[in-house]
């Protein structure tokens, strides 16, 4: 079986090569840019399950050209400009709409002339953008976000649940809740690192780490969301077009604290600082028995365990950025 993945060399992405890889697929990641040293040590216990192509997504003569040299059956679209923040959205503005949306039309119309048996589109949670807080984010809920980014990862969904009814091949979209862990680090379409990334780069480096915000979020450790997403796209039956992935859990600034004592028993955490780390706001819960029902997938790591494996690995790699 062989897979495209774009955006492989990226965070989330190269966790889903590695994943898909160690599952048995035979995976073809796309990137605008070639794996580095990291992205190769990650992967390299499957190296033979993985070939590496160097190509834009928005050029979709590049695209044809490695499509045809592999016979694929799915394609996993994961490639995305995460630009969240009003001043990334105004400097980026057509850059965000281009990658995300035209990259995701160009993938489907390969899709289409492969005649594939799946497309799986990465989302995300910040489709829930601007909704009322009533409670748990379910997939039924009706969407209106409002931001760049966020109304991009809606309206790929859309594009790739109609491209999937008018050309033959099946479509799925999972949305990821806050997603934390190996791999993640600044990239040319990604440059606002989330709050564990920062609160484990001050551990590692034996820094206090400054007073966190007062809060809850949704995350996730990556390893959990990868094996989700490959869970989802080698499901003989699919019942939905739309999949959270995530714990359906809060995370409070407390149990962030907790955890990373447990994880690094020598961490400290400073009272009062002039630094402030760049935070995203609070995130509800997104309900995660869907995915759970109708396939069964069940996340293995909490923060606790997610926080400590993701020490190790920082450990391992030497990763102190």
């Amino acid at each position: 079986m062989t897979t495209i993945v774009t955006g492989g060399t990226g965070f989330v992405g190269s966790n889903i090569v590695r994943r898909l890889a160690e599952q048995g697929h035979q995976v073809v990641s796309i990137d605008l840019v070639e794996p580095d040293d990291m992205v190769l040590r990650y992967v390299a216990p499957w190296s033979s399950h993985v070939t590496w192509a160097q190509a834009d997504i928005l050029e979709p003569a590049s695209l044809e050209v490695i499509g045809a040299s592999h016979d694929v059956d799915k394609i996993v679209h994961a490639a995305v400009f995460t630009g969240i923040r009003e001043d990334i959205e105004r400097k980026d503005s057509r850059r965000i709409i281009d990658i995300n949306v035209s990259g995701t039309a160009n993938m489907l119309e390969l899709a289409s002339k492969l005649s594939i048996e799946r497309f799986l589109y990465v989302s995300s949670g910040a489709v829930y953008e601007g909704l009322e807080d009533t409670g748990i984010l379910r997939e039924d809920l009706p969407l209106n976000p409002r931001g760049l980014y966020n109304s991009t990862k809606l309206a790929s969904e859309h594009i790739t649940h109609r491209y999937g009814e008018l050309h033959g091949f099946d479509t799925v979209a999972t949305r990821l809740s806050s997603p934390f862990g190996p791999m993640e680090r600044v990239t040319g379409h990604r440059a606002v690192m989330s709050m564990l990334q920062q609160v484990t780069r001050y551990a590692i480096r034996n820094e206090s780490i400054p007073p966190l915000p007062i809060g809850s979020w949704d995350f996730t450790y990556v390893l959990d969301i990868a094996a989700g997403i490959q869970t989802v796209l080698d499901a003989p039956k699919l019942s939905y077009r739309e999949y959270n992935l995530g714990r359906g859990a809060s995370v409070s600034t407390d149990d962030i604290v907790s955890a990373m004592r447990d994880a690094d028993p020598v961490v400290t955490f400073q009272e009062q600082s002039d630094v402030e780390m760049e935070i995203s706001s609070s995130r509800r819960v997104m309900d995660a028995s869907r995915v759970q029902d109708d396939i069964g997938f069940l996340p293995e790591y909490d923060i606790a365990s997610g926080l400590k494996s993701y020490m190790q690995w920082r450990q391992e790699f030497e990763f102190i950025d």
